[in-house]
């Protein structure tokens, strides 16, 4: 990967295909913030380097991973890079479009020893402060980099996101991929209106009778991310919806959850399954194959309308399905008194690229 004239380096990769296998990585994690910089190659606990410099250009690896699925070639597709020190600030966006993923992390190490790394999330339109899908395969990718955590059994690792830390459980499971289970830093906050059913039906090229009403009502709710909830009537209505562009920006671009989520009960999973599609326009995202913030939110709307005052809530979730990237989601959500005190998301993923890519 030499720089060639007249050509920018900062966004070619010449990634190295290769399976990671469970217990293919043997050493113990050690702390990025003792690991030095700027003096050759940086390396993880796997011995594989972080960054390397030579040549006037510096090579900095990244992993892909498939999140929310337990098997490569399915799920959302993420890349991790788990030292991005030596990039730049005005490239972050730029690699991030290099990808063309639906997000990119990005982590360093923490000011504060309680966290197990500073993580940043960028879409190809804008950095968020909040994502599921990311949470996931980065907690996963520093656990299997031997980074964070231990490779056999559970991990508690503690993430630093911009919208607040992040507790994420990890696990090996018996079949090599890894589980991952995120709490939400933030309780489900509830928007104060949505548009009409007709409105909504003209966005997603459905009739106005595919899409629920009271008690059941499409819904803003955020967890760190707003999202519109819309409940549809049938599986086949959640496989018609399309986004009408400019109904959608007359309609809800600019407003506090312009992006839709769209879902229905799927009677063949059981009473708490569900099947959606999450369609993200504002973000330069047509639609996500697997959205762990719109999952949160919809775990938050989903206890709202429920009667049940105490106890713990479960969902599954069928995503991506319609994009040929098949994704499942577990979704929970506490209430004491009938108050939300607790969300959470869970899925599998696995590391499918690991690679480098010239700044």
């Amino acid at each position: 990967m030499h720089r060639r004239r007249g050509r920018p380096a900062a966004v070619r990769r010449r990634p190295r295909l290769r399976h990671q296998r469970q217990g293919g990585l043997q050493a113990q994690p050690r702390p990025l913030d003792q690991r030095p910089h700027h003096q050759g190659n940086v390396q993880s606990a796997d011995g594989l380097s972080l960054s390397v410099h030579g040549g006037g250009v510096t090579r900095v690896r990244y992993v892909t991973l498939d999140v929310f699925t337990d098997r490569a070639f399915g799920g959302n597709q993420l890349a991790v890079f788990p030292d991005a020190r030596e990039i730049p600030e005005e490239l972050l966006l730029t690699v991030t479009r290099e990808f063309n993923y639906s997000e990119t992390t990005f982590c360093y190490p923490p000011s504060d020893p309680r966290f197990s790394s500073t993580v940043r999330i960028f879409t190809p339109g804008a950095e968020v402060p909040f994502a599921g899908h990311p949470t996931v395969g980065t907690a996963i990718a520093l656990v299997q980099l031997g980074l964070a955590g231990t490779l056999d059994g559970e991990s508690q690792l503690l993430l630093d996101e911009k919208v607040g830390p992040i507790p994420v459980t990890v696990r090996a499971t018996p079949h090599g991929a890894y589980f991952a289970q995120f709490s939400v830093a933030q309780l489900p906050e509830f928007g104060t209106s949505a548009p009409s059913r007709g409105k909504l039906a003209e966005i997603l090229l459905l009739d106005p009778e595919d899409i629920l009403g009271a008690p059941m009502a499409p819904a803003g709710v955020s967890c760190g991310l707003p999202f519109l909830m819309v409940p549809l009537r049938s599986v086949d209505a959640v496989a018609r919806a399309r986004v009408r562009i400019d109904a959608w920006e007359s309609t809800l671009k600019g407003s506090w959850a312009s992006e839709l989520f769209v879902f229905a009960k799927d009677p063949s999973g059981g009473e708490n399954h569900l099947h959606a599609r999450c369609f993200v326009p504002g973000l330069n995202v047509p639609e996500d194959p697997a959205t762990g913030s719109a999952n949160a939110g919809l775990a938050g709307y989903l206890a709202s309308k429920s009667t049940i005052q105490d106890g713990t809530l479960r969902w599954t979730v069928d995503q991506g399905v319609e994009m040929g990237r098949p994704s499942r989601l577990e979704i929970e959500a506490d209430k004491v008194a009938g108050a939300i005190t607790a969300v959470r998301v869970g899925g599998h993923a696995v590391m499918v690229c690991d690679g480098t890519i010239a700044i």
